[in-house]
C-alpha cells in the first residue's frame, strides 16, 4: 500500500541577493516525502541542501514554487504563521544540539510544549517519558554542560519528539560526535523509523546515508538523483 504524501516541494526556486550578487540556491526542485520516509539529503558544499532543509523546516520561504506540508500550502505564510507551523508540525535536531544551558534535561525536552501552551504537569510527564526513551531517565535533572556530546544529542532528539511532529528534520546530527556516540544516535534514528516516524536529514556522513532508506542528491541547486534503497 502506498504511503501518504505528507510534504511536497513543487518547482521550488530560492534566490538570495547579496548586494549586486544573485545566488540561485535552488533551481526548480520537486520532491514528495511520504509518511515513514527515512531520507538523507546529500551533495557537495553549496549544492542547496541546507537551503532545501530551511524551506522544508519553514525557516525560509521559496522565491518561486510551492511547499505543501500536511496538505496545506505553507509557501506564502508570514513569519508568525510559519512559527506556529514549526511548533505544531516539525521537530528539529541540530549538529550543535542548541540546548538551553540554564535548563536541565527534562526542561529542555519540555520546551516545545511550553510554547504550545501545555500545562506543567502534562509537559513534565511527556518530558520524563521521552528522556527515558532516549536512555537518559537517570539524568533528567542534569544540565547540558554535565552531559557528553552524545547525551546532549539524545536530549535534542527527545525535544524534537515532544510535539509528536509530522516530520523530524536533522542537520548533520552526528557531525560533532565521536564514532561510538554517532553509532548510538544512528541506532535511535533506526528505532524512530521502525516506529513510523518521518526523518529527513542533511548529512555528509556516509554511515548515516547507508542507514537511510532514501537518498536525495543535489548539485548546483538541482535534483541530481533520488534513490530508494532496501536495507
Amino acid at each position: 500500500m502506498k504511503s501518504e504524501v505528507i510534504a511536497r516541494v513543487e518547482d521550488v526556486h530560492k534566490t538570495y541577493r547579496m548586494g549586486a550578487v544573485t545566488v540561485q540556491a535552488l533551481r526548480g526542485v520537486t520532491l514528495d516525502f511520504n509518511q515513514g520516509d527515512y531520507v538523507t539529503i546529500m551533495g557537495p558544499s553549496g549544492c542547496g541542501k541546507s537551503t532545501l532543509m530551511n524551506v522544508l523546516g519553514c525557516l525560509d520561504q521559496p522565491s518561486e514554487g510551492k511547499y505543501y506540508l500536511g496538505g496545506d500550502d505553507v509557501s506564502q505564510l508570514d513569519d508568525n504563521e510559519l512559527s506556529a507551523i514549526r511548533g505544531a508540525r516539525l521537530g528539529f535536531i541540530f549538529q550543535s544540539y542548541n540546548l538551553i544551558q540554564q535548563l536541565n534535561v527534562v526542561e529542555n525536552i519540555e520546551l516545545p510544549l511550553y510554547y504550545q501552551g501545555w500545562n506543567e504537569a502534562e509537559s513534565r510527564e511527556v518530558g520524563i517519558r521521552l528522556a527515558e526513551r532516549v536512555g537518559l531517565g537517570d539524568r533528567i535533572y542534569h544540565k547540558p554542560f554535565e552531559l557528553s556530546g552524545g547525551q546532549q544529542q539524545r536530549v535534542a532528539i527527545a525535544r524534537a519528539l515532544a510535539n509528536d511532529p509530522l516530520i523530524i528534520l536533522a542537520d548533520e546530527p552526528t557531525g560533532n560526535l565521536d564514532s561510538k556516540s554517532g553509532a548510538e544516535i544512528l541506532n535511535i534514528f533506526d528505532e524512530l523509523h521502525q516506529h513510523g516516524k518521518t526523518l529527513i536529514m542533511v548529512t555528509h556522513a556516509d554511515e548515516l546515508a547507508e542507514r537511510s532508506r532514501r537518498r536525495v542528491r543535489l548539485r548546483d541547486g538541482v535534483l541530481e538523483s533520488d534513490e530508494r534503497v532496501r536495507n
